[in-house]
């Protein structure tokens, strides 16, 4: 099925971070007949994405105007986000041209949202719309239910709903997305350093113990950027850190290599579950039992 609004004239756009994310997207967009117009990030995005983009344009993480510019001289009348920008590095390491300045000094506070949601607000102004960054990627969009062979057992699913309420409260500051509990305690909470290294502080601060890791989206969460993401790399650097069960928002989290990242996790014993939003867990106690999620792939049991 063709996305909302893909048949209406003019182009689509796309303004490339690093990982997966906008490879995905292209693939998905080329197999639907349509060719995006690419804005690469150069601190962030991978050259790799010259191969496979048919038009392609550099741009600075300050570049704001060079950015916008480009967009109108491809024709671009809609556009999709895709891949990280580490937070970190949008307050620490970009030069902004006169733009970008005006807009982040004008900002009431300077967290992630804001920054990004300012510059959606400005490509509305300029007649590009900033579309939904899960558009092409539905299959990705996990629904409620366990995910792998193995459900989290008692311990692992009461875990889970104390970090479910610790970490919605965390996303609805924008401070980060993803906790990590032992034991019914909160042992990391992420920040700007990303989910990955969220895991591995808890694993050093903790020394072998087992780790649940819950990853949310924002209440209200604005799917057309900052969306949560769990790849392979999540899952390895879980089975590292002895981290047993990983639970995240059904419907607003993207699984990258979905069949691949499933079996990575049923081949390192990892119990993953995904939760409605505010709906408890599996095995919390009055929850249903657990169902399995068939159109992951994932086998039953």
């Amino acid at each position: 099925m063709f996305p909302p609004s893909a048949t209406l004239p003019g182009k689509w756009g796309l303004i490339a971070g690093n990982g997966r994310f906008p490879f995905l997207v292209l693939e998905a967009a080329r197999s639907q007949g349509i060719e995006m117009a690419v804005i690469a990030l150069r601190e962030e995005a991978s050259p790799e994405l010259e191969a496979i983009a048919q038009r392609l344009h550099w741009v600075s993480l300050g570049e704001l105007s060079r950015a916008l510019d480009l967009l109108h001289q491809e024709g671009v009348t809609r556009a999709v986000m895709a891949g990280q920008v580490k937070h970190a590095k949008i307050f620490s390491s970009i030069r902004p041209d006169w733009k970008l300045a005006k807009l982040i000094f004008s900002l009431p506070r300077k967290n992630t949202d804001s920054l990004i949601g300012a510059v959606a607000h400005m490509l509305e102004e300029e007649g590009i719309q900033l579309v939904d960054s899960t558009t092409f990627l539905k299959p990705l969009l996990p629904d409620p239910g366990v995910l792998t062979r193995r459900a989290p057992d008692s311990s692992e699913s009461a875990d889970i709903a104390y970090g479910l309420e610790i970490a919605r409260r965390v996303a609805g500051l924008d401070l980060g997305q993803t906790v990590v509990i032992s034991d019914r305690a909160c042992v990391a909470v992420e920040a700007m350093e990303g989910t990955d290294e969220t895991i591995e502080r808890a694993a050093r601060l903790t020394v072998g113990k087992p780790l649940v890791v819950v990853k949310v989206a924002k209440p209200g969460q604005d799917m057309r950027f900052d969306v949560p993401v769990v790849g392979l790399r999540t899952v390895e650097v879980m089975r590292r850190s002895h981290a047993t069960a990983l639970a995240i928002d059904a419907c607003r989290t993207l699984l990258f290599d979905r069949p691949r990242l499933i079996e990575a996790a049923d081949e390192a014993g990892i119990a993953m579950e995904a939760v409605a939003p505010d709906a408890q867990p599996s095995g919390a106690p009055g929850a249903p039992p657990p169902r399995p999620n068939d159109i992951s792939g994932a086998k039953a049991g």
